[in-house]
């Protein structure tokens, strides 16, 4: 892709992003993963929520619900003796808009590069690559927005 080609979302940000706003970073981000990952993201979902709710602090043993920046669900997730399958039949991305925000203005990095990393390493974990591979995908700079 030319860079005349590339679209570029470039925000400024009066107030904290909202929910909107973060899904229309990550669908931009979805688009341009690393090779690698896109046969695994075909019919992925984007669900964009202010906080892990209840079932999810309590699968993920969370303290704070700012532990949890995002977490992938399986259409088919399988557990000893039990197996369910969402009502979407479609693997699903959460990304937890707050705690992510609290992340993004720790690191001082742009909130697009933030993103990018952490849904890169929650699709790729979920999938059973390594740490150095994932590492390789994230720091990837002719790929993805960077």
């Amino acid at each position: 892709m030319s860079v005349s080609e590339r679209q570029e979302i470039i925000m400024n940000f009066g107030a904290a992003p909202s929910l909107d706003d973060v899904l229309m970073i990550a669908q931009s981000i979805l688009a341009s993963v690393p090779d690698e990952l896109t046969d695994f993201i075909e019919d992925l979902e984007l669900d964009i929520q202010d906080f892990p709710d209840e079932v999810a602090s309590m699968d993920q043993n969370l303290e704070d619900p700012y532990d949890l920046v995002a977490l992938y669900q399986s259409a088919k997730e399988v557990t000893p003796g039990v197996e369910k399958k969402n009502a979407e039949g479609c693997d699903t991305l959460i990304l937890y808009r707050r705690p992510i925000l609290d992340y993004w203005c720790e690191s001082g990095e742009q909130l697009e590069l933030v993103l990018r990393q952490i849904m890169i390493e929650e699709i790729a974990s979920k999938q059973d690559f390594s740490e150095d591979e994932i590492e390789e995908m994230i720091n990837c700079h002719h790929q993805g927005i960077l």
